[in-house]
């Protein structure tokens, strides 16, 4: 099982990240959980979303999780959250920054040694989107760094999720996943 949870504030996206990404697997036949844990429902609270994917049919649906992928895409989260909780040692973290993988990791004594990826996913939809909601760029770099699907497969199966947008908001945000895609490191 595959298991990936979403550091977030309401309003970012992470929800409709983790429901898009589940709708894109699901459509692979896999089995697939998307749901989220919101403290104040208020704009801009704290709140995680979490995916679970396996081939066999998922009976666990608690919050709680050992991740795989821990998402991040509030960058102050990485500061004010406890991103490492029950971390496997293998768990691989996507952390929107501004910052070099070296400079995040040494303000961050807890991501040492960890498998830590960066990418500016607010600055990537503010270029694209024109607008700070990070879910798709950070869907990019998800795919990159977990090689789980091959871009141009994924972005097509994104443009059904995408489907009730009008066209200039699906083209920016197959824009912002092939940009995070590519500049994830």
């Amino acid at each position: 099982m595959i298991q990936m949870r979403w550091h977030s504030r309401a309003g970012q996206g992470a929800v409709t990240g983790a429901k898009g990404l589940a709708d894109v697997v699901a459509s692979t036949g896999k089995q697939v959980q998307a749901f989220a844990f919101y403290g104040s429902a208020k704009r801009g609270a704290a709140m995680t979303a979490y995916n679970r994917i396996d081939d066999e049919p998922i009976i666990n649906h608690e919050k709680y999780m050992h991740p795989d992928y821990v998402l991040v895409i509030d960058p102050a989260l990485a500061y004010s959250a406890d991103i490492t909780a029950h971390e496997k040692e293998s768990t691989k973290y996507i952390i929107t920054t501004h910052l070099s993988k070296e400079e995040l990791v040494s303000q961050i004594p807890k991501l040492q040694g960890k498998d830590v990826y960066v990418v500016d996913c607010i600055r990537i939809s503010m270029d694209t989107i024109k607008r700070a909601i990070p879910n798709t760029p950070m869907l990019g770099a998800l795919i990159k760094v977990s090689g789980m699907f091959e871009l141009e497969y994924f972005q097509n199966a994104m443009l059904k999720v995408l489907s009730k947008f009008p066209q200039k908001v699906i083209d920016a945000n197959m824009k912002a996943i092939e940009l995070a895609y590519n500049e994830v490191k």
